[in-house]
């Protein structure tokens, strides 16, 4: 695990040696084991290591060809790399270290830009073909490592975090109207955006080629749901079974101390019971708790931990957010507001005193349909289908308008389920899911940003997801949406910056493409079925976790918002929201957020998750964006 960055000059002879050391040490965080630049008349290539896989010099960064000709910088771990090594070898190719990156180096040389097909992990990386005088880079099937670029005016480059490529000079903070949009909307900004208008998010399973004649992308895999299995949820939850263990079994290689992520879930009980079974010693785990008990998942996780003898160590955020706040955002470059990443940060912190590569549970929610929001929108389309179209569409709006103006709880749910239902079930989708109600949007935007941004509506994203999505029920077309905006923009983006901000690898065996491949043939019923969610999953780990466990109701990484703004969190949101008179109120109305803020402070109404938006949308600003760059 480690971080890159690198720039073209073959159509733009500016950048040198000092550069990109400047762009390393940005990232520094991402790999403080060792560092490497390479330049050359065509490119600059920087690195950053974490060293997991051959500790040794050998595996060092940038790593050069036996030949010369191509050179790399690579960020991730391929977990396939010694079956692709031996076949090599068969082949008569010599290595000169055990590092997966040199795997890379022999495959491109032998397959060419096609070799991508071949290599199974999580990833980022860059290499430059002298000869074709070509870089190449690329990102994993998922989006599990990150990969951004700025490209203007014959400049380019490329860095795994956005803070790299501000260190060059002359690189504009113009922000993206619409991405603000959409981080209120969404709580993140979606690929292949930016907040930055000049800097881009090269999408999963994209890989570029940058040449003399100018930047080609394109796309090499995609998830399909068309082909369903007609084999029974027994001879599926055998597959599946057989599948998660082998993909766990492949992250336990390391050469140095490994552990896990122990929430107390179904996702990450599984893992650490097959990374038990796939041990002779027992399991490091971390656990997060919170003194709310509502919050609190650390009892769930010690019954499993007692139950595969785990060496286990738990962690209470007690009364310290507030004094962390400020470091934990820093480390991400974008606006990003997921309340999770707080735990997350300190579940990382804490296994990084005992390991530096932890195993999550990571993707079964989006892989198998767990999250509550598939049981809402299953009770939706039962209902929409119930009534014709045109009475939805006339009736239903103006009875939303009306619970609208009931201040109780119940009404309010009535009215978010009233106006998803007048509308189509990828809009209903977006409704129900959505951070921030387009009445509430209406009532904070400024009206001169409203104009600016036109006809423009974030939920185009969601949309253009679920008609791209070729499966052939609702469900399957809402996982392929999840799992191409919501895991790739928020999850992946939380548990890599708040992992490497304490120089920490995750691996996540249900994030294997091979997974995602089999649960997107697996019929919807064997994954959701009369309000039962991950249903074949559940199914599958029954001989590892007990039952009280496994059908809980799910909790997730959740915090005490509400709690957290009128008690602990006051002080800092008041120096960071009340005080404040630019950044984000150059896009909202301060007068409206603070109507908003004194209702909770009064608990008249809980609007925890959009003070929480604000106060991170405030907290990136002034870090990112000098006062003379705001917009006028």
């Amino acid at each position: 695990m480690c971080g890159i960055a690198g720039f073209s000059l073959l159509n733009h002879p500016e950048g040198n040696e000092a550069s990109l050391v400047k762009m390393g040490n940005a990232i520094y965080h991402r790999g403080p084991d060792a560092g490497g630049t390479y330049i050359d008349d065509s490119v600059g290539l920087c690195h950053r290591r974490l060293s997991i896989i051959d500790l040794s010099e050998a595996g060092n960064q940038p790593m050069f060809s036996g030949c010369g000709n191509y050179v790399i910088v690579f960020n991730g771990e391929i977990y396939n790399f010694l079956e692709l090594r031996e076949t090599l070898e068969q082949e008569g190719v010599v290595f000169n270290s055990h590092s997966d990156t040199e795997v890379i180096l022999a495959l491109y040389k032998k397959e060419g830009v096609e070799c991508i097909h071949r290599l199974n992990g999580m990833f980022a990386f860059a290499l430059w073909d002298k000869q074709q005088g070509q870089l190449f880079i690329a990102r994993d099937r998922l989006g599990k490592k990150p990969l951004y670029y700025f490209s203007k005016d014959g400049r380019f480059a490329f860095a795994s975090e956005i803070k790299a490529l501000l260190t060059l000079e002359n690189i504009p903070r113009k922000i993206r109207l619409d991405a603000v949009y959409d981080f209120f909307a969404y709580q993140y900004v979606p690929d292949p955006k930016s907040i930055f208008e000049d800097i881009h998010k090269l999408p999963p399973a994209h890989y570029m080629l940058v040449t003399k004649d100018g930047i080609k992308q394109r796309q090499y895999w995609d998830l399909s749901f068309t082909h369903t299995s007609s084999d029974s949820i027994e001879d599926n939850k055998d597959k599946l079974l057989s599948l998660l263990n082998e993909t766990t079994r492949q992250r336990m290689i390391s050469d140095v101390p490994l552990g896990a992520f122990l929430s107390g879930g179904v996702d990450s009980s599984g893992v650490v019971a097959l990374m038990a079974n796939n041990s002779d010693k027992p399991v490091k785990t971390c656990t997060i708790g919170f003194d709310n008990k509502k919050y609190n998942e650390a009892e769930f996780a010690k019954e499993i931990a007692q139950k595969y003898n785990t060496e286990h160590h738990e962690f209470t955020v007690h009364q310290n957010v507030a004094d962390r706040l400020e470091e934990i955002a820093q480390y991400f470059d974008e606006p990003f507001a997921d309340p999770s990443l707080v735990p997350t940060f300190f579940v990382s912190e804490l296994a990084r005193k005992e390991v530096t590569v932890a195993i999550a549970g990571d993707g079964g929610d989006e892989m198998f349909a767990g999250y509550e929001k598939y049981a809402i929108d299953d009770i939706e389309k039962k209902l929409r289908d119930k009534f014709p179209k045109k009475v939805r569409e006339k009736l239903f709006p103006p009875l939303a308008k009306l619970a609208g103006t009931i201040p109780l709880n119940i009404a309010k749910r009535a009215k978010s389920l009233l106006n998803s239902l007048s509308q189509s079930p990828a809009m209903g989708f977006y409704i129900t899911n959505s951070q921030m109600t387009d009445e509430t949007w209406s009532k904070l935007v400024k009206p001169d940003v409203a104009r600016a941004l036109g006809n423009y509506h974030p939920s185009r994203i969601t949309l253009d997801k679920y008609e791209e999505a070729d499966g052939p029920d609702h469900l399957s077309k809402l996982l392929y949406t999840d799992i191409k905006t919501y895991l790739t923009g928020g999850i992946l983006v939380k548990v890599d910056r708040m992992s490497m901000a304490n120089h920490l690898e995750v691996r996540a065996p249900l994030l294997d493409y091979q997974i995602a491949e089999f649960a997107a043939s697996i019929p919807s019923e064997q994954k959701f079925n009369e309000g039962i969610k991950k249903r074949i999953l559940k199914e599958a780990l029954v001989p590892f976790i007990p039952t009280d466990l496994l059908h809980r109701k799910k909790m997730g990484f959740s915090v005490p918002l509400a709690q957290w703004f009128r008690g602990e969190l006051k002080l800092l949101s008041e120096k960071f929201i009340v005080n404040a008179d630019y950044g984000v109120f150059e896009y909202l109305e301060k007068s409206e957020v603070m109507k908003l803020w004194h209702e909770h402070q009064s608990s008249k109404h809980d609007h925890g998750s959009i003070l929480w938006s604000i106060l991170m949308f405030q907290m990136w600003f002034n870090r990112y964006i000098p006062q003379s760059e705001s917009i006028q």
